[in-house]
């Protein structure tokens, strides 16, 4: 049997899992930290290449939207834990997600970027993103309890981690003032904002 997913066609047992068909070699997990090779949240899959293993691993948007993300950046570090199955390796829990490696810092305003020293340091504020146009390279997101909107740029949503949001998607934003009003400078996931 086998289930269809954006145009590519994947065992059930790959996607869906079938405990039946599992040695207990199979079934035990390991952790492995990587690269995404690629996501398209489209399709619903993307995959993961690590050093120490020697094929790629896919990655299932469910396995992605249990970590608290729709989307991943194309190059960000991705830490998961992963399983051996007969078709191959796949991700079957995220365990942390940074950055593309080597992307400077999005902002070119001078004022924002001395604030920006230690982003650790700002908190992390509860919204719901407006609406995010991925061609247009920017959106909006609300505070909870804030009238005013916030300024998403693609490249500080890429330098979080993610490739794209949709609207109504809760995240964490660290914010700063900027010259043109509030502006996100990180964008986390709602899951990672509660844990921390």
């Amino acid at each position: 049997m086998s289930t269809w997913f954006g145009g590519m066609t994947f065992p059930a047992s790959l996607v869906w899992g079938n405990g039946s068909e599992m040695t207990e070699e199979q079934d035990a997990t390991h952790v492995v930290q990587g690269r995404v090779k690629w996501f398209d949240p489209a399709k619903g899959f993307g995959f993961i290449v690590a050093d120490d293993e020697p094929s790629d691993i896919l990655l299932h948007a469910n396995i992605l939207r249990n970590f608290g993300q729709s989307s991943v950046a194309d190059g960000a570090g991705i830490t998961a834990r992963v399983q051996r199955t007969q078709r191959g390796i796949q991700a079957v829990e995220v365990l942390k997600i940074e950055p593309p490696v080597g992307a400077p810092f999005p902002l070119a305003d001078e004022a924002v970027r001395e604030t920006l020293e230690d982003l650790s340091e700002l908190e992390i504020e509860p919204a719901r993103v407006k609406w995010f146009d991925k061609g247009k390279g920017f959106g909006f997101a609300n505070v909870f309890r804030r009238p005013e909107d916030v300024f998403i740029h693609i490249e500080v949503l890429r330098h979080s981690g993610f490739a794209d949001l949709q609207a109504g998607e809760a995240v964490g934003l660290r914010i700063v003032e900027g010259k043109r009003g509030r502006m996100a400078v990180q964008v986390v996931s709602w899951d990672f904002a509660a844990r921390d």
